[in-house]
């Protein structure tokens, strides 16, 4: 009898197989079962592109789609979501850091909060009742759906944050500075440390649990709050993410056997959408998407409450 075809594990998933304990290591997946799953490489092109081009959590697409779509339990769909994004975000990252960008001393900050908290989320959602996990999931994202409805985007507030150029700023000694490689200075005031580690926390763990609020939560404060001009926030919050996103990516990868088949086809379909989607972004009207969109989580979240209690 002719024996299955077989095939070794995408390469993507290496690192992160070689962590987890031998017993919930699959060696090999039939290429079958690998192949049958095609059609995530075009949805995560799409994902990925959009949320890419509107400038929010790629995790807010790939969590319900793993759920519901592909059929993961909701801790493998949150895991799978947050490894997807980490690969997802690597070129705006990198460029974000070649453009000298990114603060990181705002970052190191919002870090102290994220890091504990998105591990002791990820931790937690391995952990409770996949009934309670999916109502909290629910509730995330009809609660991230109205937040993008009603938030002040980077480009709404730049008028009203942002100071470039030369010379003093208008904050005197109570002031950051960030020169971009262009040599572009942006020059801001120094924040309260203490709010931001709290709001990085919250977002930290939300991210941890249901795999989305981080961006979003730390993005909005640092333009809103701390008046830091849009494009250092966004790169700022985009390495925040990127580090987070990353340790609760493994927590999830460790507690549970990852669904490689899923993600072996999402990776480079977000690796495609997130080159496809920083081309497309200067096109797009940011706030109409960011309402549309709010508008699809919303329901999206209404229908996962609706199924559980049902």
């Amino acid at each position: 009898m002719a024996l299955p075809r077989t095939a070794v594990l995408p390469a993507v998933a290496l690192p992160l197989v070689a962590t987890l304990p031998a017993a919930d290591v699959p060696s090999v997946v039939s290429i079958d079962v690998f192949l049958s799953y095609w059609w995530i490489f075009p949805a995560s092109v799409l994902f990925s592109t959009i949320a890419i081009s509107a400038g929010v959590s790629g995790a807010l697409f790939f969590s319900p789609f793993f759920l519901f779509a592909v059929g993961l339990t909701p801790a493998q769909a949150i895991g799978a979501g947050l490894l997807t994004e980490v690969f997802g975000m690597g070129n705006g990252l990198r460029s974000y850091v070649r453009q000298g960008l990114v603060d990181y001393t705002v970052a190191k900050w919002l870090l102290v909060g994220a890091l504990p908290a998105i591990v002791l989320g990820a931790f937690l959602a391995h952990r409770i009742d996949h009934g309670l996990l999916l109502t909290a999931f629910g509730i995330g994202l009809l609660s991230l759906g109205g937040f993008l409805v009603v938030y002040t985007s980077p480009e709404r507030a730049e008028a009203a944050s942002e100071y470039v150029g030369g010379g003093d700023g208008p904050w005197g000694s109570d002031e950051r500075v960030v020169e971009a490689r262009d040599g572009t200075i942006y020059r801001y005031p120094a924040c309260s440390h203490a709010p931001g580690v709290g709001l990085a926390t919250v977002g930290g763990f939300v991210t941890g649990l249901i795999s989305a609020g981080l961006p979003e939560i730390t993005t909005t404060q640092l333009v809103v709050r701390c008046r830091i001009p849009p494009r250092v926030a966004v790169a700022t919050s985009v390495f925040v993410l990127a580090i987070a996103a990353l340790a609760g990516a493994t927590v999830h990868a460790l507690s549970a056997t990852p669904a490689w088949y899923a993600v072996g086809w999402s990776i480079p379909g977000v690796l495609v959408g997130s080159t496809v989607g920083s081309h497309l972004g200067k096109y797009v009207p940011g706030g109409v998407m960011e309402s549309a969109l709010g508008v699809v989580f919303g329901v999206v979240g209404l229908f996962v409450l609706l199924v559980e209690v049902l």
